[in-house]
Formats: C-alpha cells, structure tokens, sequence
C-alpha cells in the first residue's frame, strides 16, 4: 500500500497573498485596538503605584552651607485614579519637590562627627499632599529618613592695606 502524504496547500497567487496579508493586517489593528479600550478602561478605576520624586533641599540653618551632595530620590505610595496617577507620572520626572529645611523639624545625627542631619518623611506628608493636590491618597513613603551635610561657613575676615 502507497501513503497518502497530505500536502499542505500553499498559496500559490499572487491574489492570495495578499488575501493572507490583509487579514494579518486587520487582526493586529484590531488586537492593538482591543489594546488601546482596555488600557483605557483600566486607567478609570482606582489602583495603586509608586511614584519617585527627585528631592532638593533648601534655607540651610545661618552660617550653614550644604555640601555638595548626589541628589536624593523619595518613592511616594499612592492610591488614586489611573488618569491621575499617568499624569502625575508624567509631571513628576521633571519637577523636583523641595523640602526647606528651615520649616522642618530636622535633627543631628547623633554621635557624628560631621555636620549631618536628618528629617523624617513621615513629616513631609503634608507638604507632599499639597504638592501632589487630593487626588490622591499617600500610602507610604520611602526611605523613612532623608539625610543631608551642612559645613560651616566659613568667615572671611577683612584686611586692611595700607600703602
């Protein structure tokens, strides 16, 4: 007995490759579509994200300066829209928020030989609030503690010159 090999057909014309080729086309624009609907949808309910914030200091103490320092990253919990928080995610890599020290309760490391300090961000939740409008409710923040370095100014006496 001979087998019967079954032969895939293959197409053969022209006219039905691009018979295949449209109907490629039509299933990705409507699975990208389908894509797009439930992105959508999904942005509309109330969800959960972490956001990262650029933080800058300002208003050292009198006859302190801030040492040059690497800038501080603070990742902020929030609970809020999806609109919201896209567009929040949007803003935020290029605005800074900014802590003035001086309104802070901050606090010297203790046992440290330098200058440093630091400030609790369970205090800024206010400020961040403000900052980030009621859109949103602040879950947590992270790290717990931000520290900086103050120097010394130092004083420059005059001299006097007399020629």
């Amino acid at each position: 007995m001979i087998e019967k090999k079954e032969i895939q057909k293959k197409p053969s014309t022209k006219k039905e490759l691009k018979f295949l080729n449209r109907n490629v086309a039509i299933f990705v624009f409507f699975l990208f579509l389908s894509f797009v609907f439930w992105y959508l949808n999904a942005l509309g309910k109330e969800i959960e994200a972490e956001i990262r914030y650029q933080v800058t200091y300002t208003n050292p103490p009198k006859e302190r300066e801030f040492v040059e320092e690497q800038p501080v990253d603070i990742f902020i919990g929030l609970k809020g829209t999806g609109y919201s928080i896209l567009k929040l995610k949007l803003k935020t890599n290029t605005t800074p928020f900014v802590i003035d020290v001086s309104k802070t309760g901050y606090k010297r490391v203790p046992g440290s030989r330098e200058l440093s300090y630091f400030i609790l961000t369970g205090g800024l939740s206010n400020s961040l609030s403000q900052v980030l409008k009621s859109e949103f409710k602040i879950e947590s923040i992270k790290p717990d503690t931000l520290f900086f370095t103050l120097n010394k100014i130092p004083v420059s006496v005059p001299v006097n010159q007399d020629d």
